[in-house]
């Protein structure tokens, strides 16, 4: 089995995974702008022939430290290149990304052609050619977080390069990202309904090739003459012309029958002979209707079906100045939808939320998705009968909701370089920054975690239900994110005063990244997801710490940090929690990042009656109490009453030189240092409170503890 990894444009991670599953992968895992998948070098290849969101498929070779750039060439001389490349062979090289030591993608891209050419003069005494256009293999560089992933590139050139463009309009997309709006505008459903598709600004013809091509059974790798496998020492080149010959024979199958319309309308004429020599060169030209036509002038064909769908990328408009001049066009595209094509669906992309509004219908979804590095919306609208008759504006934000809106874009802004270029995929957007809107807004991937802080009593429950209706209204809209993926936790006023609703039962996980690990969420059923979001630091920090530790979490709860203490080199680690749930959670975690065995112990048992009855010695103990504990199943725990003789215990149990990290939520906690005499304390809470939570520096304390004499 193949070890496989997928990129694709962010956003896309969930569809390409969806796809790749369908393609025949068991395993596929959503990251970062990629997918993680395993399988048969066949199934490699039909993600090469058939995936229509991928951007490379990469076979990785190698992951090892690269903080500079000694480090780098000696990674890569560890990789047997013999196994890929013939001496006399050519081959390319891509890097992307940045270590302490290596700040330029050319100076790494020097680095590896060094290493690889070096290995095969010492071995054979010759050398391999560069070759950046035709190399026989192309290798890939990542690097991130002091570490390079060396990987064979087996799509050669990006994926989205069909192999059938000759121009690009001015707001052209790339072929794999044309393909993702089609899928989230639903265009399988609506060509399965015998409905048409209309670009009433189709540029160069993206998407109306993009779709009669998925229409007809089409690979999107019909037409390309090139791919990475082909000079590879590893290339199954009989396993190729089969899948080749089935690409082939599919494409002339689906082509003969394909019964749809295409209609692609442009004011520009350039752009549409573009369009036509795409069309032809992509085989379709007989199936789509090409016509200059301004928008005011459009109309819905003559002879069209019932259904349809109308899709288009409109310019953008990046300063103000361009945005305000395009605000008519946005407003006649509104009308012209609303007039001519009832009863149609209809998608948008916009990378101004403004220039969405000037539609003037109400979007029944909205998707997140990036043109290149610009941050995009696809509004899609159902255009019923009714909205003809009466235009779906929606309700008006309140003063308040103004405000709310604008707050939490002002936060995406902030945070946003740093989320990217960090990785964070889970973190905090909005934390009750307006008082009358009492929540914590939290990002998990593409799903929101959105919950309502606890109101005062002297708030009318009306009024508090209100703002809660128009926060979540507001995140949805203005982040871009359906209802559907919006966990939510609401409080409810009852006897005993307010709590928590009843939660869900979906028994719903989410893979999410942190650190270059993967982590199970459950965003719905419990009151936590299952990783503390302000623990982000902390976690990092078990990381340095625990190399070749023998490391001990105490409370448990979903293995998180466990995780880390592996992922770092623990010697051992072992986990301690009272909840059977957690546990089994922890497991899965463990697993997921390819943690398991003898040296990775789960026990059940109370962290105290577990520290009284231990005789094992750790070199890092983690522990993270909750604030307090009834359990039947165990003595009641207090943390302000508990923690001195919780953390003398845990000194019994920690070998010469070892640490305690210590870290509570409790807000008006207070350190019994008298108590903890023979200790070391020192207080750590600044520097393991995350950049999204510092409007809230409070949200924890931690202190390091060491053997010694306490510290004034």
């Amino acid at each position: 089995m193949l070890r496989l990894f997928a990129t694709c444009p962010k956003g896309l991670e969930y569809l390409l995974r969806d796809e790749l599953t369908a393609l025949g992968a068991s395993d596929a895992r959503e990251a970062l702008a990629g997918v993680h998948f395993s399988g048969t070098l066949e199934l490699a290849y039909r993600a090469c022939l058939w995936s229509r969101l991928a951007s490379r498929i990469l076979l990785p070779l190698a992951e090892f430290d690269a903080a500079d750039a000694e480090s780098l060439y000696d990674g890569v001389a560890n990789v047997d290149f013999s196994a890929h490349l013939a001496p006399g062979g050519r081959f390319a090289i891509d890097a992307v990304g940045a270590t302490r030591g290596i700040s330029h993608s050319h100076y790494a891209v020097q680095r590896v052609k060094d290493a690889v050419v070096d290995q095969f003069r010492q071995r054979v005494g010759a050398r391999p050619d560069v070759d950046t256009e035709h190399p026989d293999i192309r290798l890939n560089l990542l690097l991130r977080r002091e570490r390079g992933t060396l990987s064979l590139d087996l799509s050669g050139r990006p994926l989205h390069q069909r192999g059938w463009r000759r121009g690009h309009g001015m707001a052209s997309l790339k072929e794999n990202l044309a393909a993702a709006l089609l899928l989230r505008a639903q265009w399988p459903v609506v060509h399965a309904q015998g409905g048409v598709l209309l670009d009433p600004l189709c540029g160069s013809g993206t998407l109306l090739i993009e779709a009669a091509w998925m229409a007809a059974d089409v690979a999107p790798g019909w037409k390309r003459d090139y791919y990475g496998v082909v000079g590879w020492l590893g290339h199954d080149a009989a396993l190729w012309r089969c899948l080749r010959e089935e690409v082939d024979a599919r494409a002339q199958r689906g082509l003969s029958v394909l019964a749809a319309k295409f209609f692609g309308f442009d004011d520009d004429a350039g752009v549409l002979e573009d369009a036509r020599h795409n069309a032809q060169q992509a085989g379709v030209a007989g199936f789509l209707h090409l016509a200059r036509r301004p928008l005011q002038h459009l109309e819905r064909p003559q002879g069209c079906a019932a259904t349809g769908l109308v899709i288009t990328n409109p310019p953008y408009g990046q300063r103000i100045g361009d945005r305000d001049a395009l605000l008519p066009l946005y407003r006649q595209l509104g009308s012209k939808l609303r007039d001519e094509f009832p009863g149609w669906r209809a998608s948008v992309i916009t990378s101004d939320v403004d220039l969405g509004h000037a539609i003037g219908l109400r979007a029944v979804k909205r998707y997140a998705v990036y043109n290149g590095a610009l941050e995009c919306q696809l509004l899609n609208f159902d255009l019923a009968e009714r909205q003809a008759e009466v235009s779906r504006e929606p309700k008006p934000l309140s003063a308040g909701a103004l405000m709310l809106k604008n707050r939490i874009e002002k936060n995406r802004r902030h945070l946003r370089k740093r989320v990217e270029r960090e990785g964070v995929h889970c973190y905090r957007l909005y934390d009750a920054d307006l008082p009358e809107y009492a929540a914590a807004i939290d990002v998990y991937g593409d799903h929101l975690h959105i919950q309502e802080y606890q109101a005062p009593a002297s708030v009318d429950a009306e009024a508090a239900r209100q703002r809660w209706r128009e926060l979540v209204r507001v995140a949805s809209e203005t982040l871009a994110v359906p209802r559907e993926r919006i966990a939510l936790k609401q409080r409810s006023r009852g006897k005993g005063g307010e709590k928590y609703g009843r939660m869900a039962q979906r028994g719903e996980f989410l893979t999410v990244q942190e650190g270059g690990l993967q982590f199970l969420v459950n965003l719905w059923d419990y009151l936590d997801t299952g990783l503390f979001l302000d623990h982000r630091p902390l976690r990092a920090r078990v990381r340095e710490l625990a190399q070749g530790r023998r490391f001990l979490n105490l409370f448990c709860y979903t293995g998180a940090v466990s995780v880390y203490a592996a992922a770092g080199g623990a010697a051992r680690t072992t986990s301690v929690d009272l909840s059977t749930t957690y546990l089994e959670w922890a497991s899965r975690n463990l697993v997921l990042n390819g943690f398991a065995g003898a040296r990775h112990n789960l026990v059940q048992a109370d962290a105290m009656a577990f520290l009284a009855n231990d005789e094992a010695e750790y070199d890092l103990i983690y522990v993270d109490p909750p604030t307090f504990s009834n359990s039947k199943r165990a003595e009641d725990f207090d943390v302000q009453r508990d923690h001195a003789r919780l953390l003398l215990r845990c000194a019994q149990r920690l070998a010469p030189g070892g640490t305690i990290l210590f870290s509570n939520n409790f807000r008006r906690f207070q350190l019994d240092t008298t108590a903890l005499t023979g200790l070391a304390i020192h207080e750590i809470s600044a520097s393991t409170i995350p950049f999204d939570f510092e409007r809230n520096p409070r949200i924890h304390r931690t202190w390091e503890l060491r053997p010694g004499e306490p510290r004034n």
